[in-house]
């Protein structure tokens, strides 16, 4: 049985099928041509350079191509990344389905949609229960297969459900030690804040920004489908249900340079930015984990400074 990409140790020679994730043309310091790639299948992701890349190169190897690939396993700045020694297109009869290189949520689709469902139960302000149920009629298929990020955290296939709904049941939890945390305006923004990212993003497959993505961004998105809903059911834009709920989710990356047009101003706008950046960094570090032997340190995580993370014999983690 072939290899998968994670398993692969430092100067293995390495030759298997996998998915290019992401493609860009970039230029050496001499002015050359090349192709910054990263190659994906279900263990993980592994970053490599194709130096002077042709323009057939170019035009063929883009996201969402399957690859036969053979190189050494080497390191950059401590990350892992593949030294490309020959790379091809998946012929006839070869390996075609991008789902079969793909990493997705540890919980079934169908139970994630239960899931979502039992919770817009619990959501009894008719402002906001018909809101979420109007905005996930039409993106709730997306909602379950996308993933939650291109690159950093849940960016796997299924992830943006899986992080919601984690966000959701820590709310759940948040808001029974803390009677003060309105649950049901906590848990509508948890279901919402970043459901933009069905429009930001392309799919679970090869995911890529889309023009609105990277013109506007996720959380704009959402309040813009927030008020474009809100005005088709003829609610109220100036009442107090429709103003705290869109402050909560605009306001949920806690920062203006990190993309918040608000930074929290109510008690569940911060506790949903922090549960947002609790559940991120949770599953960042352990995604960082899996792929770290016990007792060594991981490599460094992009989205949490750079730092590396020790792996301990305390830590349960799958590999």
């Amino acid at each position: 049985m072939a290899k998968l990409l994670t398993e692969y140790q430092d100067n293995e020679h390495i030759d298997t099928f996998t998915l290019i994730k992401s493609a860009d043309v970039r230029l050496t310091k001499t002015g050359k041509t090349y192709l910054s790639l990263v190659f994906s299948d279900r263990s993980g992701d592994l970053p490599g350079n194709l130096w002077d890349a042709t323009e057939i190169q170019i035009n063929t190897l883009i996201p969402g191509t399957i690859v036969k690939i053979q190189g050494v396993r080497g390191a950059y700045q401590d990350k892992p990344q593949i030294q490309i020694t020959s790379i091809r297109v998946s012929e006839s009869g070869e390996p075609s389905n991008p789902a079969d290189f793909m990493t997705h949520a540890p919980i079934k689709e169908d139970v994630m949609r239960d899931e979502l469902a039992d919770i817009m139960l619990m959501i009894t302000n008719p402002v906001w229960n018909r809101l979420l149920r109007k905005l996930f009629s039409a993106a709730q298929d997306a909602f379950l297969r996308f993933p939650a990020a291109k690159m950093n955290h849940h960016a796997f296939a299924g992830g943006l459900a899986f992080h919601s709904l984690s966000i959701a049941r820590l709310a759940q939890n948040i808001a029974a030690q803390y009677p003060q945390i309105n649950k049901e305006l906590l848990l509508t923004g948890a279901l919402l804040h970043d459901l933009g990212k069905t429009i930001e993003l392309s799919g679970p497959v090869a995911t890529q920004y889309t023009v609105e993505g990277n013109l506007i961004g996720h959380i704009v998105l959402i309040d813009e489908q927030i008020v474009l809903a809100a005005n088709e059911l003829h609610f109220d834009l100036h009442s107090e249900d429709m103003v705290v709920l869109r402050h909560v989710v605009l306001a949920h990356h806690g920062l203006l340079e990190y993309g918040s047009p608000v930074r929290p101003a109510l008690l569940e706008a911060e506790v949903l930015h922090q549960l947002d950046e609790l559940d991120a960094s949770i599953q960042m570090v352990t995604s960082a984990l899996e792929k770290t032997e016990e007792n060594n340190f991981s490599e460094r995580v992009f989205g949490l400074d750079n730092r590396r993370f020790y792996r301990s014999h305390y830590n349960v983690i799958d590999k």
